[in-house]
């Protein structure tokens, strides 16, 4: 007989399949209107115009190949709570993008903390170097760009699977550094029993295998998820309290288009750095 809490939770990864399915399908949608895009640059070329629209539409045409990346998450009932946070520190998300993985240079044998000074709060995490050494290597090097500065921290999830997702400069849910790099750590004992417990650090993805990016959640209660998204690290006890405060303030209702559900706090990632100690 199938319990409450087993029906729960296949609940909740159904839902997860469907946004996963609507994802799959917006992505789908962008392209086809970049292909439309290309029919007018092409014709904007014939009349003489080559050189500045093929620059123009082959940048784009990078951006939203290697963007799009999602959390298994579920979507989240709709809250209403006070806003906890702390305004934001002036400046905007950066744009940058970059063609390919950068070479890993970090000391896989090394101690390597991920620090998120957020409005809410500081959020230090204890990145994993020795089982994830492209995916420790990769935030590193973005980090040290000021890749996350000024990023929003774009979905909370808070029923079946608890989460709090990061990393996207365009705050929708399909933005990245313009490469991807491959899964790792999926064998990891932690996450070997479909659940991935609270204070654990993952890459979000597509749904597809090494597609991860610059997007990552951060689980804040032990979360039903299958193992196909990089567990590179671990929260700190401060980092959780945190944590559960942006929780607490639960969840906007899920936006029509993407599918996320924006936290009610502002969480804003003022500033990220990753330290070797």
């Amino acid at each position: 007989m199938v319990t409450k809490d087993q029906r729960r939770r296949q609940i909740a990864r159904e839902k997860f399949e469907r946004q996963q399915q609507r994802r799959v399908a917006a992505r789908s949608k962008a392209r086809r209107r970049n292909a439309v895009v290309a029919t007018v640059v092409a014709v904007v070329v014939a009349v003489g115009a080559a050189a500045w629209a093929t620059a123009g539409f082959g940048s784009a045409k990078k951006k939203n190949a290697a963007a799009a990346t999602s959390a298994s998450p579920s979507a989240s009932a709709t809250t209403k709570a006070a806003d906890p946070c702390a305004k934001a520190a002036a400046g905007k998300a950066g744009t940058t993008q970059w063609k390919t993985e950068p070479a890993v240079t970090i000391d896989k044998a090394a101690k390597y903390t991920f620090t998120l000074q957020t409005t809410c709060g500081d959020i230090p995490l204890a990145l994993d170097a020795a089982d994830a050494p492209h995916t420790v290597n990769s935030f590193k090097f973005l980090a040290d760009k000021g890749f996350f500065d000024h990023t929003k921290c774009h979905r909370l999830t808070t029923t079946g699977i608890y989460v709090l997702q990061c990393g996207d400069p365009t705050g929708t849910g399909s933005g990245g550094p313009g490469y991807t790099i491959p899964d790792e750590n999926l064998k990891a004992k932690s996450i070997a029993k479909g659940t991935y417990p609270a204070g654990t650090v993952a890459m979000a993805n597509t749904g597809k295998s090494h597609t991860g990016g610059s997007q990552f959640f951060l689980v804040y209660k032990d979360s039903s998820l299958p193992a196909s998204y990089t567990p590179f690290g671990t929260i700190s006890t401060a980092g959780m309290k945190v944590l559960d405060k942006i929780a607490a303030a639960g969840a906007q209702a899920a936006d029509p288009t993407t599918g996320n559900t924006a936290p009610n706090a502002t969480v804003v990632i003022n500033k990220a750095t990753v330290t070797k100690s």
